[in-house]
């Protein structure tokens, strides 16, 4: 995905109010728990009309925007649009009202499932168009519309389109990413929502410790989106393309704990909570989720990004997870812990950077010399099985915290200001010279991050993000063979960087030339902490792909079937971990290279071979 368009998700906030109509009907956010229509004999029959509205991301009476939105004859407009939800087999007679003034409405994915390309009916102002199709393949699809002539965004005009297979459960939740923006030659205004709603406007799921959890998630913008789960692994059950749904057979099955939704594309998951506390389930472009993703920023931006109230430092696409104990569930106790300790530093920023923070990381309690400072943070080497006391040291001059990514932990620990922990214990920021002692569960071996989760584009932009590395055990860490690549971004430093940004890796654009050992077996680890961006990393000699192995995601292994080997290319999205195993066989120079374009790269290394 390029940089550039995912960077242009952080408009110039300019909160000006639009023109009130008061003869507009007001939006109501779809929970996508009630299908549209009348489902009778096999055949659903559905009115469906394109009309102004007046749409509160947030709390009634708060910032609005008046776009055109779907509803059904009769009933309140709503974003996302009417739930369409059948069963496998039947015949859809749909009709579209065009209520908008004058402006042509093309219409997507009112066609029959599975489907090859994309039928794009118009239709005009004050035009009724009637469509008739039968849906013949189970699944998690979309249907959208564009309005012509329109500038910026209208994916408030989308919804979902679910088909179920005979004997399917339907108590599943629905999900639906839906984003505004538009505004003037001056100003910029944007509605990131899942459901309708922006948070902490999102509404708050609940769950009880062993319940089977099942989600389709569909993204019905045109900007893509790595959504992503604290505290848990999910099983990735399908993915589709709005108009195609692949389903996994058991063993087909992944874990993740980010998965990217690109344009219009959907999945299905399941998870299984087994910590009690708050969680989230968020994208983790930094753009989607602070406190500018929303119409109406705070007048202090620097304050709400710094502060721990839950309804100021995020925004956007974001929802909260509170997760209940089961019946006579007893606490784990937390035997022979290891203990480590990490510095929160600011050092001397690299280059024209404005700033520069880091991790820094000590095994024995003692303050390291400040000459130990690198972007990014050091590495957190711990040990599968053993739970972990880490003490946090803020040295900063300002508020932080750290989240465990991808760690299944208790909530009070995940790192979250504000929100994280549950009842009368939640999470507070680390304040200036303070200190914070987490307790890590660590229940896998595998790749992992730990980075800031306050003041997310200037800190981690800074370099506070870093690979937590957890080892099975007995094993050690071994630096010769176990390679880290940890991507991000040289430093913004601020939300007004308008181009793309420079994307580097383990702080740089290109490091010296790596020996390595003919027939030696090394274990590559991926990174991407970027705010954006992607990165397509891959092996080459003399231009032509090599081979490796895939391994895990996330830090879970991946299935037998996709752990083989294969062209040594993938691309890791934000908030992703990747590992692969490359075996060089020949001697001689090979690339490992992220490529940006044909001819650059955002980094190469040289691997020699002997």
């Amino acid at each position: 995905m390029a940089v550039a368009a995912l960077c242009a998700a952080a408009p110039t906030p300019a909160p000006a109010p639009i023109s009130p109509d008061h003869d507009l009907p007001i939006v109501e956010a779809n929970d996508n728990r009630t299908p549209a229509g009348v489902l009778t004999d096999g055949v659903l029959t559905l009115r469906l009309v394109v009309t102004m509205a007046r749409w509160y991301p947030n709390l009634p009476g708060g910032p609005f925007t008046e776009v055109p939105v779907f509803a059904e004859e009769g009933k309140a407009p709503q974003v996302p649009g009417p739930l369409i939800r059948v069963p496998v087999g039947t015949e859809l007679r749909i009709t579209v009202r065009n209520a908008l003034p004058d402006s042509t409405v093309t219409l997507l994915g009112f066609q029959s499932r599975p489907a090859v390309g994309v039928d794009s009916p118009g239709v005009a102002p004050g035009q009724v168009r009637a469509i008739t199709l039968r849906v013949h393949q189970a699944g998690t699809f979309l249907y959208a519309a564009m309005v012509g002539a329109m500038d910026g965004e209208t994916e408030q005009l989308a919804g979902g389109l679910i088909v179920d297979p005979p004997g399917a459960r339907t108590d599943d939740r629905i999900w639906v990413i839906n984003i505004w923006s538009g505004g003037t030659d001056s100003s910029s205004r944007q509605a990131l929502t899942i459901n309708g709603k922006s948070w902490p406007q999102t509404e708050r799921i609940t769950a009880t410790v062993g319940d089977t959890v099942r989600w389709r998630v569909l993204n019905g913008s045109k900007r893509g989106h790595p959504m992503h789960l604290h505290g848990f692994f999910f099983s990735v059950l399908s993915r589709g393309n709005g108009m195609v749904d692949t389903s996994y057979s058991t063993e087909q099955e992944r874990l993740a704990v980010t998965e990217t939704l690109f344009g219009r594309n959907t999945m299905t998951m399941n998870w299984v909570p087994e910590q009690v506390g708050n969680w989230l389930f968020h994208c983790h472009l930094s753009f989607h989720v602070i406190p500018e993703a929303q119409l109406e920023p705070p007048a202090d931006g620097h304050h709400a990004l710094l502060s721990g109230d839950l309804g100021e430092h995020m925004a956007g696409l974001v929802m909260g997870i509170t997760v209940a104990p089961r019946p006579g569930q007893l606490p784990v106790p937390r035997l022979n812990p290891s203990r480590v300790s990490v510095w929160i530093r600011e050092g001397p920023p690299p280059g024209a950077a404005p700033r520069a923070m880091s991790f820094v990381v000590s095994s024995d309690g003692r303050e390291p010399p400040a000459s130990r400072f690198q972007v990014p943070g050091e590495p957190l080497i711990l040990t599968q099985g053993r739970p972990a006391d880490v003490t946090v040291h803020n040295s900063l001059p300002e508020a932080t915290s750290i989240h465990w990514h991808g760690l299944e932990l208790e909530s009070w620990s995940d790192g979250v200001p504000g929100w994280s922990g549950g009842g009368n214990r939640v999470a507070a920021p680390i304040q200036p010279g303070d200190s914070l002692t987490v307790h890590l569960t660590l229940k896998r071996a595998g790749t992992f991050i730990y980075h800031t989760h306050l003041n997310d584009i200037e800190q981690v932009t800074s370099g506070l993000y870093g690979p937590l590395i957890v080892l099975p055990p007995g094993e050690e860490f071994d630096s010769a063979h176990d390679l880290l690549f940890v991507g991000g971004w040289d430093g913004t430093g601020g939300l007004n960087r308008r181009s793309s940004p420079p994307m580097v890796v383990n702080g740089v654009a290109e490091e010296p030339p790596l020996d390595l050992t003919m027939g030696a077996t090394y274990r590559l680890r991926f990174i991407n902490l970027a705010p954006a961006g992607s990165f397509g990393w891959r092996i080459t000699r003399d231009g032509e792909l090599v081979e490796w192995r895939m391994l895990a995601k996330d830090g879970a292994d991946l299935p037998p079937h996709r752990a083989v080997p294969r062209p040594a290319a993938f691309r890791i999205f934000v908030g992703e971990t990747f590992d692969a195993e490359f075996t060089p066989t020949e001697p001689g120079d090979y690339l490992l290279s992220a490529p940006s374009g044909p001819s650059t790269s955002f980094y190469q290394r040289v691997l020699r071979v002997r």
